[in-house]
């Protein structure tokens, strides 16, 4: 792909550009900035790696606060649970400080605002949970781990795929589950081409997970494909078996 040589040009041509092309974050239109970002519309508006972005506040030598976030937010998706400052320190460009700072933001969510409690009554609900990996460039699968009542106890990226293929074991989507005494599960992945219709793939695997789930006496709630745009979800889609709960 072409690369403009200006953030200016890029916006003039509705460009939404890489802002690691640019070292320089005052060079991105204002529109684009984060904290700018985060004034005008709030947090809601923002990425993942955007939000990180603002916490970190800065990069260092060479490596943009974006890339810094966008580095971070690839790291925190492959680790289960809360990492160490040690962990996230030795990430290139976080020193203790920064690090102490991101895993103190972590806990005080987690403690306040985590999505734990939350009843899933419908599709849509799970969607909402999980909308913001939808930005990410390779595929997250997830799991959702929910009580009898269908309330949310954990979410979960079992996996990180290629670009366009994640490869996924019933043992690791269901280890975590077993774990919370869950009764029932929600999968779900993004899927980065924005196409929703369901691979040949998707369906071998949402039919295995389904075979699993009935062996431990878990109930298979469904399995949604998402992106930036909305979701399929393969209950709503009269996909799965219709079972008593």
């Amino acid at each position: 792909m072409k690369k403009h040589k200006t953030a200016k040009a890029a916006a003039e041509q509705g460009f939404r550009y890489d802002a690691s092309d640019y070292t320089n974050l005052a060079s991105l239109p204002r529109d684009q900035r984060p904290r700018e970002r985060l004034s005008q519309h709030g947090p809601a508006a923002l990425s993942d790696r955007d939000l990180l972005a603002v916490i970190l506040n800065s990069g260092i030598r060479g490596k943009n606060v974006l890339v810094l976030a966008q580095e971070l937010l690839e790291h925190l998706d492959r680790i289960k649970g809360m990492p160490s400052i040690d962990d996230l320190a030795g990430l290139s460009g976080l020193g203790a400080s920064k690090a102490g700072t991101i895993l103190a933001m972590l806990e005080f969510g987690r403690r306040r605002w985590g999505p734990t409690g939350s009843k899933i009554t419908h599709p849509s609900d799970a969607f909402a949970l999980i909308r913001h990996y939808a930005d990410r460039k390779q595929e997250r699968f997830l799991c959702l781990s929910l009580n009898g009542a269908h309330e949310l106890l954990a979410v979960r990226v079992v996996t990180l795929g290629l670009v366009n293929r994640t490869i996924v074991h019933p043992r690791e989507v269901f280890s975590d589950p077993l774990a919370d005494r869950a009764s029932a599960v929600i999968v779900a992945h993004n899927h980065p081409s924005g196409q929703l219709c369901p691979s040949s793939e998707d369906e071998d695997i949402t039919m295995q997970l389904l075979t699993a789930a009935e062996i431990l006496g878990i109930h298979f709630l469904d399995h949604v494909i998402f992106s930036e745009e909305g979701y399929y979800s393969f209950s709503q889609s009269r996909r799965l078996p219709v079972k008593e709960q």
